[in-house]
């Protein structure tokens, strides 16, 4: 079977602190679209929602517009601005860098539980 849906008309959509996330649910994928204000830090903003010390959700994404800093658990940091394409594991800190939003595709499926109370 075919599934056809645009993510101009989410199934759903999470706000949180200086953003909200738009999920589009299909067979084998939750796809997501992120938009961030300026200011948006995940363990400010997401954290209490998620209740993990970390952003625990693997991202497979392509970044629209601004730049997003990760920072995973070793220390390690990357900027993805404009048109890249990122694999993001489990493990992570992010912001928004600059005073522009960003605006994020997830396509791995990581929206299914993304700014989601914990489970318990």
């Amino acid at each position: 079977m075919i599934e056809v849906k645009n993510v101009d008309k989410p199934d759903e959509r999470r706000d949180f602190p200086k953003g909200h996330l738009e999920v589009c649910n299909l067979t084998g994928l939750s796809f997501g679209v992120a938009t961030f204000e300026p200011g948006w830090k995940w363990s400010e903003c997401v954290k209490p929602i998620a209740g993990t010390e970390l952003c625990e959700v693997h991202h497979n994404g392509l970044v629209l517009k601004g730049t997003l800093r990760v920072r995973m658990s070793d220390g390690t940091e990357a900027d993805v601005g404009p048109g890249d394409l990122m694999v993001v594991p489990p493990g992570h800190d992010a912001w928004v860098v600059g005073d522009e939003q960003v605006v994020a595709y997830d396509f791995a499926g990581g929206a299914a539980d993304y700014a989601k109370a914990a489970s318990g």
